[in-house]
């Protein structure tokens, strides 16, 4: 799903992965990881989308390591989205993961992941760090 200026606001969901976005940026989990894209995610007339942000590979269920430059990359066809995050600083890449527009995430046993309280106040944080 498109919408002017990018993706389809809210949450996309995937076996043990989503992605929640709006018109500025994008907030991802696999597994028990979390990154954001600053920005939003505009697919090309191809559906193909490649955006750059940060991802931490260390955090559940504590955080212990740090974010990590990342790229977002995959291509989006209606309500499917093939999403797949690299780090550009390790080249360790996470997926690609298949996420379906409006439905909830089935995240595994992470506690950070699983609850969708905390993704939602993670990605505020996330916002908030980058107007500091």
């Amino acid at each position: 799903m498109l919408w002017p200026g990018g993706i389809a606001g809210g949450t996309w969901g995937g076996d043990n992965a989503a992605l929640i976005g709006d018109d500025t940026s994008a907030h991802v989990h696999i597994g028990c990881t979390f990154g954001t894209a600053h920005q939003p995610i505009v697919p090309g007339t191809d559906g193909k989308f490649a955006v750059a942000g940060e991802y931490n590979i260390s955090v559940g269920p504590i955080m212990v390591g740090s974010n990590h430059p990342a790229h977002f990359t995959g291509a989006v066809a209606g309500r499917i989205m093939s999403l797949m995050v690299t780090l550009t600083d390790t080249a360790v890449t996470l997926g690609p993961v298949q996420l379906i527009f409006d439905q909830q995430p089935n995240m595994g046993p992470c506690p950070i992941c699983a609850n969708p309280a905390e993704r939602a106040r993670r990605m505020r944080l996330g916002r908030r760090s980058i107007t500091r």
